[in-house]
């Protein structure tokens, strides 16, 4: 997979340092995936949230944290939108 906005995430561990490197491991694990669909990205995160619009929501670090991503599955493109606390997300809207 392709990802576009990494700024999102660097930003974000500059204010969350304690979740850098489940944040590197995230990125080398998308940078490595192939996933066809949706499922098979549930799949390899089960606590991923799927949302219309090809919207996923993940679960960082247990539940304290969030990043918010849109896929095109078959382009193999993921765009990082958003990344923050947990509180910070329930006052967004995707």
């Amino acid at each position: 997979m392709r990802l576009i906005g990494l700024s999102v995430l660097h930003e974000f561990c500059e204010k969350h340092a304690i979740c850098r490197s489940w944040i590197e491991n995230w990125i080398v694990d998308v940078r490595a995936a192939k996933w066809k669909s949706l499922n098979e990205l549930k799949e390899r995160y089960p606590s991923a949230s799927l949302l219309p619009d090809n919207i996923v929501i993940f679960n960082v670090k247990g539940n304290g944290y969030r990043i918010v991503i849109q896929i095109a599955v078959n382009a193999q493109v993921v765009v990082i939108k958003w990344a923050g606390t947990h509180a910070e997300y329930s006052h967004k809207e995707f």
